[in-house]
């Protein structure tokens, strides 16, 4: 496991040298988009207000302030589970060229297909944690697609070391949370035929 600190616009090698499990801390623009945002791109066909090409987006629906009229800070941003955008990630990806997705838990194969064959990232930020990233947005710089919703819109912010980011797909495809997954069931089968070999479920 390596940790990475990268800065955005991300370059292919950036991403190219991260593996599943790596460890990222992100600097740069980092814009939120979660399931409103995906079907707008997706479903309707709109093009994102916000270019994304080589960018961040974050799976997540913020908690914002606002001091004056048009100036906003972030209270709270947690992570929304991911596999909610597994449906259209892809398209997201290939309508937008974004390179780096930030969101919690895993995300299914399809979306790693999508990511070997675009050269994009999945990573994950902790649950649990969204004080905590909140302090590393350093300024709000705007704000798209605010008729959906403080949580659904598009907020541009400035991040300093966003993280711990934990790399779940890599761009050669590897998925981090389906091997740990089928790891598992191997893991489960071959113990319980040990103990079945032992008389321990009894007919």
């Amino acid at each position: 496991m390596n940790t990475w600190r990268l800065s955005t616009p991300l370059e292919e090698g950036d991403r190219a040298k991260l593996s599943a499990g790596d460890l990222v801390y992100l600097s740069g623009i980092l814009v939120t988009g979660r399931d409103e945002v995906h079907h707008r791109v997706v479903r309707q066909k709109l093009a994102s207000p916000v270019d994304l090409a080589r960018g961040a987006i974050f799976h997540a629906g913020p908690i914002m302030g606002q001091d004056e009229p048009g100036v906003y800070r972030v209270i709270s941003i947690g992570p929304t589970t991911s596999m909610r955008m597994e449906q259209c990630e892809a398209e997201f990806l290939t309508a937008t060229g974004v390179q780096f997705i930030v969101g919690k838990g895993g995300m299914g194969n399809k979306t790693a297909k999508a990511c070997q064959k675009l050269g994009a990232v999945y990573t994950v930020f902790p649950g649990g944690c969204a004080v905590l990233a909140a302090d590393k947005v350093d300024a709000v710089e705007g704000v798209e697609w605010l008729d959906l919703g403080m949580p659904e819109a598009m907020w541009i912010m400035r991040v300093r070391d966003f993280g711990p980011l934990i790399v779940s797909i890599d761009t050669r495809g590897n998925n981090l949370f389906e091997d740990h997954r089928r790891l598992f069931i191997r893991r489960k089968e071959k113990i319980l035929e040990e103990l079945e070999k032992q008389g321990a479920f009894p007919g």
